[in-house]
């Protein structure tokens, strides 16, 4: 796992496992977490780094509904989690499917030991939306500090949301603008082609007024780096749409044995 103090308000932790990102946020008084790492060991390690960089944990965040995401309830079992409206709805259809795709991650990997994950409780938040965060206002000053934006995020999976924290310039996508992922549409949980190409058009005015964009997995990116890959990804999606089937071009980087897989699924969701 490793912990990247990337504002003086935010800090990425990325997962040893498909380097999946947990984003820890603050603003005055308050913190947020959003998504999680995988392992069991980064999990426990989560409270004791964020308590010695001084950032509270006031409440936790998911973009979507995705197993990998859900995991701070592990670390921090007594705060509540705010999911979009979509997730919500999502996790109400599917009681179980997130604790069953984590058993058989642990199964897969040799993982022991991992406490049950519960997901009882849970608040559906309003998209598009606001969250304050922080009594004391957020340290970046006017202008927006202490909110949170949300935004609309599907296309990946049915459900999901972005999230905007205009006093650090930061975004927080989910899965989407990946360095190490090509767009994936994972049709099973309700993904679309025409929906994940929406939500990368939706994010286009975000990611030009960003400092740093931080995708599901992968390392943060700078505004260049995270608008070349949307327009790379965009491309992807459009040679998709238009049939070009295995002659489809991957996108630079992401065209090792794992990406070929995840093209093949998206192929078969475009033909669809």
């Amino acid at each position: 796992m490793r912990a990247l103090a990337v504002h003086q308000d935010v800090i990425v932790v990325i997962s040893g496992v498909w380097q999946t990102t947990c984003t820890a946020v603050r603003s005055g008084d308050e913190g947020f977490l959003i998504d999680s790492p995988v392992l069991p060991d980064e999990l426990d390690a989560l409270p004791t780094l964020l308590e010695q960089a001084g950032f509270p944990v006031s409440g936790l965040l998911a973009t979507h509904g995705d197993w990998d995401h859900l995991l701070g309830l592990l670390a921090f079992p007594q705060a509540s989690l705010g999911v979009g409206e979509s997730t919500a709805a999502r996790l109400n259809s599917e009681i179980g499917e997130a604790q069953r795709k984590l058993r058989d991650f642990d199964v897969e990997w040799y993982v022991s030991g991992r406490k049950p994950l519960g997901l009882g409780s849970f608040q559906g938040l309003p998209v598009p939306g606001r969250l304050s965060i922080g009594s004391e206002g957020g340290s970046g000053g006017a202008g927006g500090a202490g909110e949170i934006e949300v935004y609309p995020a599907d296309g990946h999976s049915v459900d999901g949301v972005a999230y905007w924290l205009p006093w650090a310039s930061v975004l927080v996508c989910g899965d989407y603008l990946s360095p190490v992922e090509i767009p994936m549409i994972s049709a099973g949980s309700g993904g679309t082609l025409a929906a994940y190409r929406e939500t990368l058009m939706r994010f286009a005015p975000l990611v030009g007024r960003a400092e740093l964009v931080v995708p599901g997995h992968g390392a943060p990116l700078n505004r260049p780096q995270a608008q070349a890959i949307l327009a790379q990804d965009v491309a992807y999606l459009d040679a998709l749409r238009a049939g070009g089937g295995s002659a489809v071009t991957l996108p630079e980087g992401r065209r090792s044995a794992a990406q070929k897989r995840i093209h093949a699924d998206n192929l078969a969701a475009a033909a669809n």
